[in-house]
């Protein structure tokens, strides 16, 4: 699909929505539900919608969101989200969510024929799917094949059904990677590319798919929907915050929802989607279901707040998985901001306070994350050269933001992060001849050991863990249709993305969550016009 020249100007005003999300970033997990925002993939990934944002009675802090919500209602603008009075009373389908599951749900239902409607309760298009950094992973795709890269469905199921410990349902991971490689065929139908690969943990092959810039997947994947939605015409409401998904004679039928904080208003609709995220930035529900995850830091939107969930509930829809909130082992506590698994597989390590590995880096998440809990105060650092930084391109977010701290050499990093020089110099020394030997004897790393640590100057970010995704959600089926405690479907109402529970088991592997938006979201779509069109 070409981009037409309104393109440049909406991939200008994204970047801007995206310094405004992490503007959003810094304030931490331990503090009021909706002050605890901050996302790899990620982070996850959709949009949102409810209203339950704190007051901040600090007036330095309010003078800065009001700063922050003028600056962001002006990109909404200048993007060219759908006007207020365009609504209509009726649509074929209403799709609670403006992320990338929500967006890409709205793209396959226009193809069929549909006239859907997104309705996104923040400022700005796109979620959590904004900050996903490292990638989308995907098996046996054209771009493997091109490269040499010999993968396969079925080693992509085993691992991930390992890494999740074999709790995954395993009839949604088997949808899941089988439709992995036409999720990134239709991409790039849409103009969205992704042929830069690479690989992170949990994984023995290289299947992370990245733009061909190896730049952070979430802006560029936003970008090419936002771009793709307006171009076919569909409308897209940012502000406009669904409170209730109505329902008739057990089908689902619209939705209420509240534009701007002014009156409540009805649309009807022949079905609903729900791609409203996850809950990784509610304190409250994070408290519930894991009290041992209080005041950690979060990587989520302020709009993850599981409202979808709560709403599916109220039409009898069941969840799964609740307990299962994956904390990521590499997040900036400052800002509550995440360094993508990209950056460890494109060869970076993780040092303690002493300047030592602890830990094999490419392990799962969950792994990597209790080696560092085990540290002093949960800290830990990580290390990479100028030859990282240049395949990592997500690294350039990180430097803006002021999270890279440099030394012309490793010992001069030493001084700079404050560990011993003699004990960091030792680790990459010791680290560089591992890589030459292809064999890391102290913990057994066999990935992300193409280049060796020898290109100063030396960069170290300053990490811990923070919550990044709830892998607990609404139960759906392989059609994304909702199902009730019974396990039927309830008419008329599907659900794809953070949203839903069960695809991940106890653990989800790094750069799944992006293949889970896009591949599930196109279901949704179709699944959902389907439906319409029988029940026309």
């Amino acid at each position: 699909m070409k981009r037409n020249s309104k393109t440049l100007t909406i991939l200008l005003m994204l970047a801007l929505s995206v310094m405004l999300v992490i503007a959003g970033c810094g304030n931490s997990a331990g503090t009021t539900t909706q002050e605890a925002a901050g996302t790899d993939s990620s982070t996850t990934a959709e949009g949102t919608t409810s209203t339950d944002q704190a007051a901040d009675t600090d007036q330095t802090t309010a003078a800065a969101d009001k700063e922050e919500t003028e600056a962001t209602s002006g990109a909404s603008e200048t993007v060219g989200y759908t006007p207020l009075d365009q609504l209509q009373e009726s649509y074929d389908i209403v799709i609670i969510g403006g992320g990338g599951a929500g967006m890409t749900a709205a793209l396959e239902a226009k193809a069929a024929g549909m006239n859907p409607v997104i309705f996104e309760k923040m400022e700005a298009a796109g979620g959590n799917t904004l900050k996903s950094s490292s990638g989308m992973n995907a098996s046996e795709t054209k771009f493997q094949k091109e490269q040499g890269i010999e993968d396969s469905n079925d080693l992509f199921f085993d691992e991930t059904l390992k890494g999740g410990h074999d709790t995954n349902n395993q009839e949604m991971l088997r949808y899941f990677v089988d439709n992995s490689a036409s999720a990134i065929d239709w991409l790039d139908s849409q103009g969205i590319t992704l042929d830069n690969i690479t690989i992170t943990g949990g994984m023995k092959e290289k299947r992370t798919h990245r733009p061909t810039d190896g730049s952070a997947v979430g802006q560029y994947l936003v970008s090419g929907l936002v771009a793709d939605v307006q171009e076919q015409g569909i409308p897209l409401f940012v502000n406009a915050d669904v409170k209730e998904i109505t329902q008739e004679n057990g089908q689902a039928n619209g939705v209420k929802v509240v534009f701007d904080g002014s009156d409540e208003k009805t649309i009807s609709a022949g079905a609903v989607i729900v791609a409203t995220g996850g809950f990784g930035a509610n304190q409250e529900l994070i408290k519930q279901y894991r009290p041992d995850l209080e005041g950690y830091v979060t990587t989520n939107q302020p709009g993850s707040t599981g409202d979808g969930i709560t709403m599916i509930e109220a039409l009898g829809g069941t969840t799964v998985d609740m307990d299962q909130i994956q904390v990521h082992p590499t997040v900036n506590q400052e800002k509550s901001y995440l360094i993508g698994e990209v950056v460890r597989g494109e060869g970076g390590i993780l040092v303690d306070k002493e300047g030592n590995r602890f830990v094999n880096e490419m392990d799962t998440r969950d792994n990597v994350t209790a080696a560092i809990t085990k540290l002093d105060n949960r800290e830990s650092y990580l290390i990479f050269d100028s030859g990282v930084k240049s395949r990592a391109k997500a690294i350039e977010q990180y430097d803006k933001m002021g999270l890279v701290q440099t030394g012309e050499t490793i010992e001069a990093l030493a001084e700079q992060i404050g560990l011993p020089a003699d004990g960091l110099k030792s680790t990459l020394d010791t680290w560089n001849a591992s890589v030459a030997a292809k064999k890391d004897a102290a913990f057994g790393r066999e990935t992300g050991m193409d280049n060796d640590l020898s290109g100063a100057p030396y960069y170290a970010v300053k990490i811990g863990p923070g919550i990044h995704y709830t892998m607990g959600g609404v139960k759906i089926n392989t059609e994304t249709e909702v199902l009730n405690a019974s396990g039927e479907a309830i008419p008329g109402l599907y659900a794809a993305g953070e949203v839903t529970g069960g695809l991940h088991g106890q653990n989800r592997i790094g750069g799944n969550s992006v293949a889970e938006i896009v591949i599930f979201g196109r279901e949704a779509g179709v699944k959902a016009a389907e439906f319409v069109k029988a029940n026309q």
